[in-house]
């Protein structure tokens, strides 16, 4: 239940941010769920491109696109976030509306692989640097495993250090749920 509210949260936001035409990263492709909804928005003019480590994950998301005609809004790579700006062409650096990440581990997939704090650093660093003015990265930032506490520190970290000029984080948490809930965050781009 938390996941399908988290998940609803962020494409509240995400709904609200992206239009017709945009260009979108999926930074955590998964099963291809906000493959899909960054897909759907930005229309047959627009272009998403989604990353995953795991061909799985790259798979299960080509699956679902073509399942909702959308495969060719998308450039599905099998390759870590935090390579992302080497695989985008230049001329779309600066350029992005909105990047989804969510840290972790795949739905369904194997528990031994996850994100974790430095390369999931690297790939925000490189968000910050792709989105337009005005662009947004919508983050959910799932806590637990091996790694999941570290990783979530130091992204709340991160977000706290990030000049206040340039962009605003807004950092929302399931207060009454037990168990180390899912902690989604907001950072959108000033200057």
């Amino acid at each position: 239940m938390e996941t399908y509210q988290l998940s609803e949260w962020c494409h509240h936001f995400t709904r609200i941010q992206v239009e017709e035409g945009d260009i979108c990263i999926d930074a955590t492709a998964g099963n291809g769920y906000d493959t899909e909804v960054l897909c759907q928005l930005v229309g047959e003019k627009g272009k998403v491109y989604a990353f995953d480590i795991q061909e799985k994950a790259i798979e299960s998301t080509r699956q679902r696109l073509k399942k909702v005609g959308y495969e060719k809004r998308a450039t599905l790579i099998c390759a870590g976030h935090e390579n992302m700006k080497q695989y985008l062409p230049a001329e779309v650096h600066g350029q992005i509306s909105c990047i989804t990440f969510n840290f972790g581990y795949l739905p369904g997939g194997d528990r031994s692989i996850a994100t974790c704090v430095d390369t999931s650093i690297t790939a925000l660093e490189q968000g910050l640097d792709l989105l337009k003015i005005k662009g947004m990265m919508n983050l959910c930032i799932y806590s637990g495993g091996d790694s999941g506490f570290v990783e979530r520190a130091g992204i709340l970290s991160w977000l706290k250090e990030l000049d206040t000029k340039r962009y605003l984080v807004i950092l929302t948490e399931y207060y009454n749920r037990p168990n180390h809930p899912p902690m989604p965050a907001l950072v959108v781009r000033l200057a």
